[in-house]
Parts: structure tokens; sequence; C-alpha cells
């Protein structure tokens, strides 16, 4: 293995996450990694890809949703190592967006969460969860630092609210907090959770309470690389936000050092993701779907904003710098502003970019 012949074992003790950041040289090479592996993938028309590719019950293909180019680019393959499931991941090469290809039908989408997804989500994957939300509250301060303005409680949606861990941390901070999830055992989860706020079950056309919309934020938790149609939603939620509301995005980052790193290995490749973006291809779907502008902040990881990583300073200053560098790191964090007052009222100390003209 190159990286042991020139690192040797001097980085052994980093997580295998951090070392691509802090290992001297790499954040370079696997750039250029990158560049070598979009030469060498061919570009193909989708006729052509379709003979190709195999077709499952609940699938279909589908063009870029970003730009509408048909062309398909092959990059990776995911599985899971054990035979359960795998994929095809393409990028377009108009565009640079990633997606998986064939994706899953929007009808059968409930299908990947109808079998007890809640144990998922109250298991492993939840155990540090509210700490990686307190975290990328305070990037965004103050839009999340107090659920009131004035007297009024500011209304609050979280899409695909999971089994209520992020609620509960809204309600404990004032917010008029919803959430909606395609799991019914996770909202089942999330209502034994709450105290003042509701979880319901479906899509927000079907809820009243929702469907009238008027939110202040609404909140995309790791929700975003699961839309198998993120114009239709994006429009969606656009129109439940107020004057001057926000909307909060974390998802994988399809431009992580990690990705290019590790391939179809990385951990953004998961059985249920269909979708992947990074700050180049997210302004695209947000234009696109009537948003004024959207400031990034970078994701160094958990433990090292927490403070609570055992890497020594010289290196967390490393991981720091490469991650401004490279690409914000291995999760995306995006604030969406729905128009000029929110920009106005929520932007300062952020980095926002217009998304169209004044």
């Amino acid at each position: 293995m190159i990286s042991r012949v020139v690192y040797g074992s001097r980085y052994d003790k980093v997580p295998w996450g951090q070392r691509v950041y802090v290992r001297p040289g790499e954040r370079l090479a696997r750039e250029v990694q990158w560049q070598m592996r979009l030469r060498r993938a061919p570009v193909i028309a989708l006729d052509d890809y379709r003979k190709q590719t195999d077709l499952g019950e609940i699938e279909e293909f589908v063009t870029c949703h970003m730009c509408g180019d048909t062309r398909q680019q092959p990059l990776f393959t995911p599985t899971d190592g054990k035979g359960k499931w795998s994929y095809r991941v393409v990028r377009c090469p108009a565009c640079g967006f990633l997606y998986r290809n064939p994706n899953i039908r929007p009808e059968r989408l409930g299908d990947l969460y109808s079998n007890n997804y809640s144990g998922f989500l109250t298991g492993d994957y939840a155990a540090g969860r509210q700490r990686r939300y307190r975290l990328t509250m305070d990037a965004f301060s103050p839009v999340f630092d107090d659920g009131h303005d004035g007297e009024r409680r500011r209304r609050l949606l979280d899409f695909g609210c999971g089994a209520g861990l992020f609620l509960e941390l809204a309600e404990q901070r004032g917010f008029d907090a919803l959430g909606i999830d395609l799991s019914p055992d996770s909202v089942a989860e999330a209502n034994r959770r709450l105290t003042r706020g509701k979880a319901y079950f479906g899509v927000p056309d079907e809820v009243p309470e929702i469907a009238k919309g008027g939110f202040d934020v609404i909140t995309l938790w790791s929700v975003l690389a699961h839309l198998p149609r993120p114009l239709q939603d994006f429009r969606k939620f656009r129109s439940l936000l107020a004057p001057g509301g926000v909307l909060l995005i974390l998802t994988v980052n399809a431009a992580s050092l990690q990705l290019k790193a590790y391939g179809s290995k990385w951990n953004g490749f998961t059985k249920n993701h269909l979708m992947f973006y990074s700050s180049q291809t997210m302004p695209a779907l947000l234009r696109r779907t009537g948003f004024a502008g959207v400031a990034f902040e970078p994701f160094y990881g958990d433990t090292i904003e927490a403070g609570t990583t055992k890497l020594p300073e010289p290196l967390r200053q490393r991981l720091r710098r490469n991650v401004k560098a490279a690409d914000g790191g291995n999760m995306l964090r995006a604030l969406a502003f729905a128009d000029d007052e929110a920009i106005e009222r929520w932007g300062g100390g952020l980095d926002v970019r217009r998304l169209h003209e004044s």
C-alpha cells in the first residue's frame, strides 16, 4: 500500500476519516487522483447506459436533476460487501452532479424505511447525533439561538424528522416545532419523545397543519440525499417558508476528500442515499426553486468542533486548513435564504452567495 510506504505507522492512531486531512501532501495527491478518475471514466449516452445496466423492481432511469443533461459518466458501484445491496453512481459531465442511476421511483421511496427504520435511528446512529445538531446550529448562529420572536414562538418544520432527536432540541430552545417522516415507527417514537411538538406520518400536502406553511425555519438533517425529486421538494419547501424564512441543510458532501480517496467505499454511499451534493452543485438546486441566497460553513468533524478530539494541536490546525482549502469536510452544511429579507436578517457574519440579480 502506497500510504504505508510514504507515511509508515506515524498516523495509524489518527481516525480513518481524518487521515486524508492530516497526512502531509495527501490532499493534493487525492485531488490529482480524482482528476485522473474523471479523465479515465467514459461519458456515454443514456440509451447506451440503459442497455448495459440492470433495472430493479422499484427503480427507474433518470437524467441530471440539476441541469437536465442526459449523458452519463459512471464512476462508482457502492455495496455493503455482503451481497445485500449495491447500486451505481454516475456523474453529470455537464455540471458535475453525482447521483444514483438507476434511482428509486418516488412512489416506492417508503419501501426503504418501512422495516424498523427507527431502530436504526435510535441505535448506534443516534450516538452523538444531538451533539452534531448543536454544533451545526452554533455554526449558523443566531438563527437557532432562540425559538422566540418577541412573545411569538417561531414555527419550525423538521422534514424527515426520524425519531424526533432534533425536534426535542428545537422544543428546548422555544420553537413551535413540527416534524414529518415516511417511517411510521419513527414518527411514533418521535411523538413519545415530544411534549409540545408533534410529528406526522406522510408528506406535507397531506397534513393541514403543515400544508398551511408559514414556517420561519425548515430543517433537513441528513435528508437531502434521500430525495428522489429534489426540484419538486424544494419548490414545496420554498412555498412553506414565511417571508424571512430559512432552510437548514446537513447532508453528505460530494466534494469530500474522503470520497476522492476511498471511492465506492466512501461512507456517504449508504443503502438509502440517492443523490450527492456539493457547494458547487447545491446552488443550482436552490436557484431553480426560488431561493435568494445560500451560505456554507465548513464541517471539521464532531470531535474537532466539540473539542474532544485526541489529535495533537498541530494536526488539528492542519486538518482545519485542509478542510477549508479542499472541500468543506465530509458533511455539507448550508443555510438557504428564502428571500432578501431573510438574508438581511440572518446573513450577518456569513459568506452569503446571492442566487439571483437584485
